[in-house]
């Protein structure tokens, strides 16, 4: 899995930008994190996730909240 921060996150739509910790990629998103069950994330947050997908069509999904 990978680990990074929410960016931008829209509560209405539920979906927002993550930046991948190793920064090898561009921002995730927008995207829709309806699937993952969260019902609010906040700006700055870590999260892990698993990424689908090729070039703009790439998609998040596995997104949890990251524990200390």
């Amino acid at each position: 899995m990978k680990q990074g921060t929410i960016k931008t996150y829209d509560a209405p739509t539920r979906s927002g930008v993550i930046m991948d910790d190793a920064k090898t990629e561009f921002p995730y998103g927008p995207d829709s994190f309806k699937e993952s069950g969260l019902r609010e994330l906040r700006l700055g947050q870590r999260v892990k996730f698993n990424v689908t997908g090729e070039g703009d069509k790439m998609k998040v999904f596995d997104l949890t909240l990251v524990t200390l």
